[in-house]
């Protein structure tokens, strides 16, 4: 009876220490490791039916490898040049896509741009590579001038119009059609300190 008493103890003392491992979510995307008594790691929980015959993961909101939101510099790092080249073939990917937007960017010219300009715009394409409606403005860098903005605006209105319409494959126009795309472009040229001062 002892013996019996002193196992239960043991059984009931070790799920405890195992129970506050398991609690741990592993937090690398798509680590679904189901939690085990026999694990001593940190696992994803798991809900499961008694009547279900395998682990079952809780739903996760999985993250995109590129979403619809792009950051096109006026002077990219010469490791991202090769971002920067439009594509030689019909747009297929999302990456085409980002690809073909960044080569069409030209920027103000230097005498009526400003150092460090952010902006940012929004829009959406049709399926046949046409914009649905002029980009809207939703971000500009405080404290730049009303004349400031509207340069970068019809810059950015004139690169965009110079590269439509976009060649999608049908796959991709599909998918894109309707769909925001937000892009931020960054000023980041040298531009002196006139153009600082503005």
């Amino acid at each position: 009876m002892l013996r019996a008493l002193l196992l239960l103890v043991l059984i009931l003392a070790v799920p405890a220490s195992a129970d506050a491992r398991r609690r741990q979510i592993n937090p690398v995307p798509f680590a679904h490791t189901p939690c085990s008594v026999l694990d001593e790691q940190p696992c994803t929980p798991s809900f499961c039916s008694v009547y279900g015959p395998w682990p079952c993961i809780p739903e996760m909101n999985y993250p995109y490898g590129q979403n619809l939101q792009l950051t096109i510099e006026s002077r990219p790092a010469k490791d991202q040049q090769g971002r920067y080249q439009k594509p030689d073939h019909d747009l297929d990917t999302i990456g085409d896509l980002f690809a073909a937007l960044r080569s069409c960017w030209t920027p103000p010219p230097e005498d009526d741009a400003r150092a460090g300009m952010q902006m940012t715009v929004r829009f959406s394409f049709k399926r046949t590579g046409e914009m649905v409606a002029p980009p809207r403005l939703t971000f500009a860098t405080s404290g730049a001038s009303a004349d400031t903005r509207a340069t970068y605006l019809k810059a950015i209105n004139a690169s965009l119009e110079a590269c439509l319409p976009l060649k999608f494959t049908a796959g991709l126009g599909g998918a894109l059609a309707g769909r925001p795309i937000a892009i931020r472009y960054v000023d980041n040229r040298d531009l002196g300190k006139t153009s600082q001062q503005q």
